[in-house]
């Protein structure tokens, strides 16, 4: 755990939270490099009394390895995170066995689908919680996210996941908790005067608590919903 960092809570946190530092600390080098020369600039081609200003013409030796050498640091940076951007965006590699969840965002509040004792989303026993999503700890999920409205962003801190929900779109988002525990979930794109308290809570916990909890909302316990048989999937 980080002190400026949520603590991670997700099968793919860890790797973020590096690939994150590694842009950081080649970004933050760029920086001093670039201020530095501009201080040095600034002290040696001072104004000074009996020294006339010169007129210097462009350099395009200069302009292309200036320009070469950014370029070179962005590709090499898209391809470094190129495997981990595939693995958390592409829903081709998602495992196949993972849950399904509808998560759909309107002003000012997210309304979570879950599959009822048929264990299928899609079908008439769904039920839905306004701003609570429940998940089972070290379980796939694939989650169907939508906007009813306007563009919202459905950004869970301590998963490290951040993704627009986009009216007409149905986007998939993977997530696989690895620490029991509350969490927030909130709204990341400005999204109307009550964008603010655009949040809800993310519950991860066992699978006997999570079938209590579905028992608790009136959703009969079967085969199919007790996720105690299936707890554990692996991550891609």
């Amino acid at each position: 755990m980080h002190w400026w960092f949520p603590g991670n809570a997700s099968s793919v946190g860890g790797q973020v939270d590096s690939l994150f530092y590694v842009i950081l600390y080649v970004t933050g080098a760029v920086f001093v490099l670039v201020e530095a020369a501009l201080l040095i600039f600034v002290v040696k081609y001072r104004r000074r009394e009996g020294r006339r200003a010169t007129y210097v013409e462009g350099s395009t030796k200069a302009e292309i390895i200036w320009t070469a050498i950014p370029a070179v640091i962005l590709v090499s940076l898209a391809l470094f995170s190129q495997p981990l951007w595939s693995k958390i965006k592409n829903s081709d590699t998602y495992p196949k066995n993972a849950d399904r969840l509808a998560v759909e965002a309107k002003q000012f509040e997210w309304h979570v689908t879950y599959p009822g004792p048929d264990g299928k989303l899609g079908t008439d026993d769904d039920f839905t919680k306004k701003d609570e999503l429940h998940l089972v700890v070290n379980h796939d999920y694939v989650i169907e996210l939508t906007s009813r409205d306007v563009v919202h962003n459905f950004f869970i801190p301590a998963f490290r996941i951040k993704q627009d929900a986009v009216p007409g779109m149905h986007i998939l988002v993977w997530v696989r908790p690895t620490v029991a525990g509350t969490y927030e979930l909130a709204c990341a794109e400005l999204c109307g005067l009550g964008h603010y308290r655009m949040r809800a809570l993310v519950v991860v916990q066992s699978a006997a608590e999570f079938a209590a909890w579905l028992q608790s909302q009136g959703v009969a316990v079967t085969g199919t919903t007790d996720t105690s048989a299936t707890a554990g999937k692996g991550a891609p």
